[in-house]
Parts: C-alpha cells; structure tokens; sequence
C-alpha cells in the first residue's frame, strides 16, 4: 500500500466518507418536499374552487360555517407557531429545557387546533352535513382534513423530537431535525391562510 492511499486509512477514510453527505442535503430534500405538499394542496384548492358552489339543495358554508369559532381555531395555530419560534430561538441559545417547553407549549396549541376542527366536523355530520351530502361538502371535507391530518403528523413529529433531544441534547442532528420541522409548521400555517380566507370568509358571503 501506497503513502498516498495509506493517507485515507482509520479516521480520515472516515472524514472522507462524511464529505460525501453534504450538511444541507437533508433541508433540501426536506424542501422538495414542501414544494410536492404544495401541489397537493393547490390541487385541493382548485377542485374546491370548482365544487365549492355546488351545494345540491343542501346547505352552503354561510348557513354551517361558525366564523367565530373558526377565529379562535385561527388563532391558536398562529400562536403555536409564534411559540415554535421561541423554540428555535432558544435552540441558538443552546437551552435545552427552555426549547422542550416551548416545543411542549407549541404541541398544546397544535392538539387544540385539532380537537376544535375534529369537534367542527362532529357538529356538521350529526346534523346531516357529512361529505356525501354535496359536492361543496366533499371538496370542503377533503381539503381542511388534508390539512388537520398534517398538522396530526406534525405533532407527532415534534412529540418525537422532544424525546430525542430530552435524551441527546442539541446535537447537530436533532438542530436540522428541528429546522426541519419549522419548516413543516410555518408551511401549514401559511396553508391554512388560504384556507380560512378562501374556505370560510369567501364562504360567507
């Protein structure tokens, strides 16, 4: 053997194997992620967009949707994202007590933005208003759903994270993870904009 590939023995063959994952590869891949979410969702918006006045003698959104209630639905997961926030700003700080109670704090405004929508379609289907009845409703119910069950699959991910950097601390790994999942959190909250304005202000009127 060579001086040369003597050289890329023991610890450097491993440095060298780690040059091969680049440090950013998993936010990018993590980005091209959002962009296939992105198509899905417009593809929701599109087909309610054409269904969302076929209302087949059955109620429209003014007579069934509860603005206010939808306000304060609103509101929490605006709120649980500003709190994400603070848990990536402690992140930077290196606390990690401080970001596994924001991240806590953050999953309680998720699970109640959940409960209040699952609690909303409760209410709509006990009174004969479920998906089947109209094509508004099926466009209606698959779009909000699609998003409820993100915002499901993102506490679960930030529950998971909380276990993993309450046991590892904030290591390089678990930071991504949790850029990650901002990335994920402000995605729905920008997703869900579009849902409250073009779902149940437009709805109203």
């Amino acid at each position: 053997m060579s001086d040369t590939q003597a050289q890329y023995t023991g610890a450097d063959r491993f440095l060298v194997r780690e040059d091969h994952h680049p440090e950013n590869g998993t936010l990018l891949g993590f980005w091209l992620y959002l962009m296939s979410d992105c198509l899905v969702f417009a593809c929701l918006f599109a087909t309610y967009g054409v269904l969302g006045r076929n209302y087949a003698d059955g109620p429209t959104g003014a007579q069934i949707f509860d603005l206010p209630v939808v306000a304060v639905n609103t509101s929490l997961l605006l709120i649980s994202s500003i709190t994400y926030g603070f848990a990536m700003l402690e992140m930077q700080r290196g606390r990690v007590k401080a970001v596994l109670t924001w991240l806590a704090i953050t999953g309680l405004f998720g699970a109640g933005f959940v409960g209040v929508e699952l609690s909303e379609f409760h209410h709509l289907i006990s009174d004969g208003f479920g998906p089947q009845r109209s094509a508004f409703l099926s466009s209606f119910f698959a779009l909000v759903s699609t998003h409820g069950l993100h915002v499901t699959f993102g506490i679960v991910w930030l529950i998971t994270l909380m276990f993993q950097v309450g046991k590892f601390g904030l290591t390089t790994a678990n930071k991504r993870r949790l850029m990650c999942l901002s990335l994920f959190w402000h995605f729905l909250d920008v997703v869900w904009i579009g849902v409250f304005t073009f779902v149940y202000l437009m709805g109203v009127l």
